[in-house]
């Protein structure tokens, strides 16, 4: 098979869509933004430090690719609407892999409802590299940044944390469904995927917020695959794996007691804590002093 084959196989499999006229077969694609503007998001995953090829199969590394960058769409409160795909693959491998590969990517990006719109494919020497650019529409309360939590806020998540280091990193389900059904309910002052681990994407939000953040050991919800580990363990495993992709979000005590009454999703909400004047991340409870959480996640550079 070669480049314009695949092209061939593209256009068939990822046909346009409403807010995607033009889509792949011409030099660009049009796409539709709403008068809200558009999100955009890149991504760059690579054989060796985002997935070993070796051990996974090609399918799943796709529907990754496209996964982490519905994630990031989805801590901003948006929805998804077109994808970009550029692919490095290894010369050898061009046939065997180009095709499930996409298939995998193109089967995720049916499931939300993404028209895959375009990019570009090159062979060279060296691993598999992917990069997926996605672009999506803000929410009608408006985009969730990072830098609007304020003293009172309580820290939210979804779902639990954990167990990337068993495989979660390739199985995640973005919530970009969930994301919707809440700010369909309440508002939120900031929000952020969980890609680097907690203790780190949480102290993004501290830091753009200008507050401080307080967490309850009892109450952060661990993956059933830390069960085997000490308590202390599994909460060191929760806050630094990274690769949850479940979104950490901060809200109003009124909106959180709302929230609380009414989970418009069918997986968990969890208060893990609360946002308080300062800097810095603890660990606290009721008048307990507080402890400052040494532990950091996963750092790119």
């Amino acid at each position: 098979m070669g480049e314009w084959d695949l092209v061939d196989f593209l256009r068939q499999r990822a046909p346009s869509g409403a807010r995607v006229p033009i889509g792949i077969g011409d030099d660009t694609a049009l796409v539709r933004c709403s008068d809200q503007g558009a999100l955009v998001t890149v991504d760059m995953l690579m054989d060796g430090v985002h997935f070993c090829l070796d051990q996974t199969r090609p399918e799943r590394v796709g529907a990754k690719a496209l996964g982490v960058n519905l994630s990031d769409i989805a801590a901003m409160g948006g929805s998804p609407d077109a994808a970009f795909v550029a692919l490095c693959l290894p010369r050898q491998s061009f046939d065997s892999l180009a095709r499930p590969l996409m298939e995998g990517l193109i089967n995720a990006a049916g499931e939300f409802g993404v028209v895959v719109a375009g990019g570009d494919t090159n062979t060279w020497e060296g691993p598999l590299v992917i990069s997926v650019t996605v672009m999506g529409t803000p929410h009608t309360r408006g985009p969730v940044r990072r830098s609007g939590a304020q003293s009172g806020d309580f820290i939210f998540v979804t779902g639990n944390l954990g167990d990337s280091l068993g495989g979660r990193h390739l199985d995640f389900t973005p919530r970009v469904r969930e994301v919707k059904a809440i700010l369909d309910r309440v508002p939120l002052t900031a929000m952020i995927d969980l890609s680097d681990g907690l203790a780190t994407d949480l102290r993004h939000i501290l830091a753009a917020s200008g507050v401080a953040g307080v967490l309850d050991r009892d109450h952060i919800p661990l993956a059933p695959g830390l069960n085997n580990l000490s308590r202390e363990d599994a909460l060191k495993r929760a806050l630094t794996d990274g690769e949850d992709f479940e979104l950490c979000f901060t809200l109003a005590p009124a909106a959180a007691q709302d929230l609380l009454r009414n989970n418009p999703i069918a997986i968990p909400l969890t208060p893990i804590g609360r946002i308080i004047p300062g800097a810095g991340l603890h660990w606290g409870h009721d008048s307990s002093p507080l402890e400052e959480i040494a532990w950091v996640g996963y750092q790119h550079i």
